[in-house]
């Protein structure tokens, strides 16, 4: 069984999910969200790396799946989240846990089926698919969305680790 952590990043709100798989099934460990609150960037991303310090701490993780962000209509808002992205990557990677990224829409389509699937689509398949009793909020659904898209991908990432020189921040290279 592997231990995935899923991070959802925003730099008000973090989603984080944490999940158990054998590449066939799921079991769901634990959800959350880090509430980065107002103020300060610079505080707001201390929040968050201490939280998924946190995280990481009580449940030990063996792998981390991240969301990459997509381009907002506001540069400043994107500006923001790949800090907060930054903060959440550089907790898992301050204890050497590896690091893997997925666009939004190959976290939807794992999870939901179709790449431009509504928030309220992947809520719902997340309690289906994980057997929950509700519905998780909105930013830890995403965070177990992006550790179930990890928990379909990572035996196919593995088995081409061997097949590559290495890896730089969770993605492969030749």
């Amino acid at each position: 069984m592997v231990r995935i952590l899923g991070i959802d990043p925003g730099s008000r709100i973090t989603g984080y999910g944490l999940i158990e798989t054998n590449g066939k099934e799921a079991a769901y460990i634990t959800a959350g969200c880090i509430q980065a609150g107002n103020g300060e960037l610079a505080e707001r991303l201390g929040r968050i790396f201490r939280g998924i310090t946190a995280v990481i701490e009580d449940y030990h993780p063996d792998e981390v799946a991240v969301e990459q962000v997509f381009m907002h209509q506001n540069p400043g808002s994107a500006l923001k989240l790949g800090h907060a992205r930054g903060a959440a990557i550089c907790a898992a990677v301050n204890v050497v846990l590896p690091v893997f990224e997925y666009t939004p829409s190959q976290v939807k389509q794992a999870v939901v089926g179709r790449g431009d699937a509504a928030k309220s689509q992947i809520q719902y398949m997340i309690r289906l698919l994980l057997k929950l009793p509700s519905e998780p909020a909105t930013d830890a659904a995403d965070a177990l969305a992006c550790a179930l898209c990890h928990g379909h991908a990572g035996p196919l990432l593995a088995g081409l680790a061997g097949q590559v020189r290495g890896r730089r921040r969770g993605r492969y290279y030749r």
